[in-house]
């Protein structure tokens, strides 16, 4: 007992110990205590860091930096004999907004008397220049340069992202860098690579006499920390690539994706609706960002990345890999055979559909849902009585693809999309052998990609270089190179590999082959190079089928991937695949050949049907109000205005649209 007494003993002496020389290091050895916030005759300067420039993978400068100015307040610097009329005479405010301002900046919840807090923005150059003669009369008051991101494109807004100032949450994820009034990446690439883009902040001391004017740098300069500018980003996208992909998604929603099957670059990320960048700079920001993230109309929603958010059923694409699948699971093979008279049938089921009892390549050319739609009974059934084994064997042998699985890439978000499990089944059908009623659940459509699978067009672009690579497939990242190295990032460097045999995958390119070339997509057939394809009509239940279509060219060796979706347009081959043979056609040869196929994408507009949609949704839940005729016009013109060019009816459209803004407008003031 004395033995443990005298045990604890020794180590609280020791604990104590420890804390004491803690202490006398700090006070006795150290500046921390010196340079306390507690201590105003040394003021903290911080010097903000240029942020790294954004390229594209050609080089091209995307985002770069413009001088920004701010005034700070510190509440400890304020002099007894402030003389707040002068002040506001500098600044061109009145006094009623002083106090106002100094008010809300004490009301902040990082508010303290001795740290920095923004007072004014967005200065101009020649505001600066008057201010600064004379700022040094008001210590409290400093100009600070913030540099602010100035965009050299007016398309891909989702892609590059933007900055803004921190809130509450980004201060506690990094309390030891954010103060109140910094910036930062909130979304896109600005946010997948903040720390990489920000830099880091220099600190100067600067000691004060009684007065509290600055007498030189504490310890002449020797605890002062350098500024370290941001590191520049060069990106996979080709914004060449970028920006025809973005043309052709004006008026429609939905994405395209391109990838470079070799090694996981991502070169086309374009989502529909865009947004232009340059929203997020200057004074109106925070209106922008209002007005875009409130823009619900139609299911607009332009702040909503399709490309890496939005799941879709994939329609007949997803043939692709059920055949993969069943293959590998050893229930059919390339030469099996399936009862299809004119469509599917089966159980009381009808499904229409093309081509007859043929084998797997002439089933993936005319796209045959009975073909597949037997190929995923095969894999249900493979385990008599235990569907949800067979399921589960299938769903792994799909997330060997990255399919239902986040991918663990450098974007900023995304989504899992969704490959069902046994259970989920099991659940929805309340028994453990489910397969009597796998016809009224849906589960039988999975196979031609209507059922509950739902993926993402990243995840359709991913899966197809799986399977042109013949198994394997390095993770879709959009960073090439930081400050011109290769990106470090490890993930990108490993080559994941499916877990279907290579063997399987020959018919399968086979089938995409002949797709093309005497399938459903042989209109899309090209000159130049060969092409792997597989068109894709999906249902949904809201109204048109959406257009889907995975692209691999040239066939004997694929140097790029593409998926391509467009909601609400009806035929894969029809709309979605000339937007993915124009982008192939263009990496490709370098130039765009086919320029119909371009002209009938950029002046297409699917908002008819996507207004018509809304207007029925709006109907059902009892929230709609018939337009007037002139409300109805002005919005008809609008319409008209997104998809016509420059030109004599533009003009006139204008024209038109201004005289009836103001007979509308007259109408409100006179009620």
């Amino acid at each position: 007992m004395k033995s443990q007494y005298l045990k604890i003993t020794f180590i609280l002496a020791g604990l104590a110990l420890i804390f004491i020389a803690r202490l006398a290091y700090l006070q006795l050895f150290t500046d921390r205590y010196a340079l306390n916030a507690a201590n105003t005759s040394i003021k903290t300067e911080y010097i903000i860091p240029q942020r790294g420039v954004i390229f594209d993978r050609n080089g091209r400068i995307l985002v770069g930096n413009q001088p920004a100015y701010e005034i700070s307040f510190t509440e400890a610097l304020i002099r007894p004999d402030f003389d707040t009329i002068g002040f506001c005479n500098l600044v061109n405010i009145s006094k009623q907004d002083f106090i106002k301002r100094i008010d809300e900046i004490k009301n902040e919840k990082y508010y303290s008397k001795l740290t920095p807090m923004t007072f004014m923005k967005n200065l101009t150059r020649e505001e600066i220049a008057r201010i600064q003669e004379i700022i040094f009369k008001y210590p409290a008051f400093s100009i600070v340069s913030r540099p602010q991101r100035q965009y050299e494109v007016s398309t891909s807004g989702n892609l590059l992202g933007y900055t803004n100032e921190v809130n509450e949450r980004d201060i506690k994820k990094d309390s030891l860098y954010y103060l109140p009034g910094d910036f930062i990446g909130k979304s896109g690439v600005e946010k997948s690579y903040e720390k990489v883009l920000r830099g880091e902040k220099g600190i100067q001391y600067i000691q004060k006499d009684i007065r509290l004017r600055s007498i030189g740098s504490y310890k002449n300069g020797a605890l002062d920390k350098d500024v370290v500018t941001g590191r520049d980003v060069t990106l996979t996208i080709d914004y060449d690539l970028q920006r025809m992909a973005e043309e052709m998604l004006v008026n429609k929603q939905g994405a395209i994706v391109a990838l470079d099957p070799a090694n996981g670059e991502i070169l086309v990320l374009a989502t529909g609706p865009d947004i232009d960048p340059n929203l997020f700079t200057g004074p109106d920001k925070s209106k922008n960002l209002y007005r875009l993230q409130m823009d619900t109309i139609y299911n607009n929603r332009p702040t909503f990345d399709r490309s890496i958010q939005a799941a879709y059923p994939p329609g007949s694409t997803f043939k692709l890999l059920t055949a993969a699948a069943a293959m590998q699971m050893g229930v059919m093979d390339e030469n099996t055979i399936y009862p299809c008279g004119g469509g599917f049938n089966y159980r009381g089921l009808r499904v229409k559909g093309h081509g007859g009892a043929d084998p797997l390549i002439p089933a993936i050319q005319v796209s045959s849902n009975c073909h597949f739609s037997y190929a995923f009974i095969s894999i249900m059934n493979k385990y008599p009585g235990n569907p949800s084994k067979g399921v589960d064997e299938w769903k792994e042998i799909m997330s060997s693809f990255g399919l239902g699985e986040f991918l663990n890439n450098d974007l900023a978000v995304g989504a899992r999309g969704r490959i069902p499990s046994g259970a989920f089944y099991e659940k929805r059908s309340g028994k453990k052998d489910w397969s009597s009623a796998y016809t009224m659940n849906g589960s039988i459509f999975n196979g031609m990609g209507q059922g509950d699978v739902l993926l993402t067009p990243l995840q359709m672009a991913n899966a197809t270089a799986a399977i042109v690579n013949r198994g394997w497939y390095f993770t879709p990242h959009i960073v090439k190179a930081i400050d011109g190295r290769p990106n470090p990032d490890p993930r990108f460097k490993v080559k994941h590999k499916t877990l279907v045999d290579p063997k399987h995958f020959e018919p399968i390119i086979k089938g995409m082959e002949a797709v093309v070339n005497a399938g459903t997509a042989r209109s899309l057939k090209s000159k130049d190079f060969t092409m792997l394809a597989k068109t894709g009509t999906a249902q949904v239940p809201q109204g048109k089928d959406n257009s889907i279509f995975v692209l691999a060219a040239p066939a004997e060796n694929p140097k790029i991937v593409i998926a391509a979706v467009m909601e609400h347009a009806g035929f894969g081959g029809t709309w979605a695949g000339p937007a993915a043979a124009v982008i192939a056609e263009k990496y490709l040869t370098g130039d765009v050949k086919r320029e119909h196929l371009y002209k009938k994408l950029t002046g297409a507009s699917f908002m008819p049907e996507y207004r018509r949609q809304w207007v029925s949704e709006l109907k059902r839940k009892g929230l709609y109000r018939e337009p007037d005729k002139d409300s109805s016009m002005l919005e008809n013109i609008n319409d008209s205005l997104k998809i016509i060019g420059n030109g004599a009816l533009r003009t006139k459209l204008i024209l038109r649209k201004d005289s009836i803004q103001r007979k509308v407008n007259s109408k409100i003031s006179r009620k």
